[in-house]
Order: C-alpha cells, then structure tokens, then sequence
C-alpha cells in the first residue's frame, strides 16, 4: 500500500507537529508514505470565499502531485471534503475522479481502510472531543446528534484505544465551534460567541487537552483557550493517537 501524505497549508504553517505525528502513526502501523514536496493549498479558502473559478491551478497542481498513489491521507476533514466534493480538470477529469474517490482522513482511514484495533499509545489524560462539522456532516466520521439513529464516532473509537486517556462528556456532542473558515472573518462576533460557548463545554467537564480531526476548528478554540488564560491545550486526533 502506497500512501500519498498531504498536509493542507495552515497544518505545515502552523501546526507541523500534527503533520509530523500523522506520518509517525502511519509509519508505525506498517504503511508506506511518500510526502510530493511541491504541493500546496488545496483551493478551499478560495472556493468558500466564492472564488471557486480560480482554483483551477491547485487542482492541476494536486492532480499532479496525487494521481499515482494507493490512497491519500490528510488530518483535516474540511480540506479533505473540499477534495471529495470539488477537485474537478477539464483536461484530467478521470484523475480528479479517482482522487476524489481515494482520499480519506486520517481517523476514516484508519478505520475503515486499515480497520486498525488497537493502538501502542498512551496519554493519560482528561480529553474534550471536538466533532468538527465537515467531517461529521460532509465524511460521515461520527453520528449527528439529531437523528434517531445508532451513535457511533470514528475519532472516538480511536480514542478509546488509547491507555489512559479519560474521555470527558459533553452537554451538547456536535455542537459548533463557530470557525467555519471565512465565516469567522465575515461574522466575527457570532463565530467567537459560539467558540466561547464550544470551549466552555468542554472546560466544565474538566478536559485538560481538546482534540478533533480538523487544526482549524482546534486553532479557534485555541486562540479563546488563550484570550482567557486557560491551561487547556488543543492537540491533533494524530498527536494523541501516537503519543507514547
């Protein structure tokens, strides 16, 4: 099995230690990763924003870099959906197909494609969950609270095989974090509200670490965890998962 790594923007900007957790973990778990040195931005800050007409260079560009692989791993739901749902070419349009049908992120991976069961890592530690939208609503990671259906979740299956670690509960499991990608910079009172209202959650059942499948969701709530003076720390789903 061939495993093509990609890494979206704000993950190698900001947080390289996620990515760099996400390639120890697949390493360990017997895969073969290969990391195209020359991708970038996927186009999804440019789609959202409306712009979806002009990300026809990264499409090419990802096509280029990912068209030979098994399969294709990110830890990051939304960039990983935006793939999915909108890597489209005039002129490779089989390719862009088949990305868009092989690529997966990490937890779904790791479950559904190398049905992993267990795990060799230990973080002993009180853990807030964070069910990011994207990647419940558009990958189907976990079950919407909403619906009359039997619960399950992917990262917290994951979670679970970890030693150690204590899940907290949650008053509200799927709730918002109110990030939303340019949302947050076109409505920035409703989205720091409703980031206030995710994190208090998570801090009244006194988690000491967050974590969730998308840097981007965990990096607004970061910047509230800090604005407040709190102690907790967001970490990646992959962080947690090859802790040891």
């Amino acid at each position: 099995m061939n495993v093509g790594l990609f890494i979206p923007c704000y993950v190698d900007q900001f947080y390289p230690g996620a990515a760099i957790a996400t390639l120890q973990l697949l390493e360990k778990l017997g895969v073969t990763v290969s990391y195209p040195k020359n991708q970038t931005c996927c186009g999804q800050p440019m789609a959202n924003s409306g712009f979806e007409h002009l990300t026809g260079g990264c499409n090419e560009l990802f096509i280029k870099n990912f068209a030979e692989f098994d399969y294709i791993v990110a830890p990051s739901g939304s960039c990983v959906l935006h793939i999915k749902e909108h890597l489209h070419s005039h002129e490779h349009e089989a390719a862009a197909a088949s990305i868009s049908s092989k690529i997966y992120e990490l937890s779904s991976f790791l479950t559904d494609i190398l049905k992993v069961e267990s795990l060799p890592s230990k973080f002993p530690f009180k853990v807030g969950v964070h069910q990011s939208c994207h990647g419940q609503r558009g990958l189907h990671l976990s079950q919407m609270s909403e619906l009359v259906a039997p619960p399950f979740s992917k990262p917290d299956s994951l979670l679970r095989m970890v030693k150690g670690i204590e899940i907290v509960p949650l008053n509200r499991i799927d709730e918002c974090c109110g990030f939303g990608g340019t949302f947050c910079v076109a409505e920035e009172a409703v989205s720091a509200k409703m980031g206030k209202d995710r994190v208090e959650d998570h801090l009244i059942h006194g988690a000491e670490f967050i974590t969730g499948v998308d840097m981007s969701c965990l990096m607004h709530m970061e910047g509230i965890l800090n604005r407040r003076g709190s102690k907790v720390k967001v970490l990646h789903l992959a962080e947690i998962l090859n802790a040891d």
